[in-house]
């Protein structure tokens, strides 16, 4: 039950973290050199994380992966930069992340439905049509 709530909390704070720090990037810096020592610090974090999940065979695990582990870094270097270059055109911080992430859950409900088999619910839709007004209403002009 621990890593229930542990990884939810994880993910919430470090998503609420990363939007602020995306936002706090100086607009003067060229946005390759901060994703650059983004990426060098995240490799060397994630090496010191073997310590937690040590692994008895590195190149016996790279031969377990398949094309997601590729497909995951494209993702992020596409958040990456949508962020930065959304927050350097205006954007609210709010509002931004709030439209992406909505829009988002909105473009995989089709494929956790129909790929991954995932049930969804008739309370499900509905609070997908409260996303859906709270994304008007988070658009509208006073």
């Amino acid at each position: 039950m621990f890593l229930f709530y542990f990884s939810i909390t994880l993910a919430i704070a470090s998503s609420a973290f990363y939007h602020f720090v995306a936002k706090s990037t100086p607009a003067n810096v060229n946005f390759t050199v901060s994703l650059l020592v983004t990426y060098g610090v995240a490799f060397t974090l994630t090496l010191f994380t073997f310590f937690f999940f040590p692994t008895k065979s590195v190149m016996g695990e790279l031969k377990l992966l398949n094309w997601a582990s590729i497909g995951l870094a494209v993702a992020v270097m596409g958040i990456e930069f949508g962020y930065l270059l959304m927050y350097r055109a205006g954007w609210n911080l709010g509002i931004a992340a709030v439209l992406v992430t909505v829009l988002a859950s909105l473009i995989l409900m089709p494929v956790a439905i129909f790929v991954f088999k995932d049930k969804i619910s008739w309370i499900n839709i509905t609070g997908i049509l409260v996303c859906l007004v709270g994304l008007v209403m988070l658009n509208w002009k006073r």
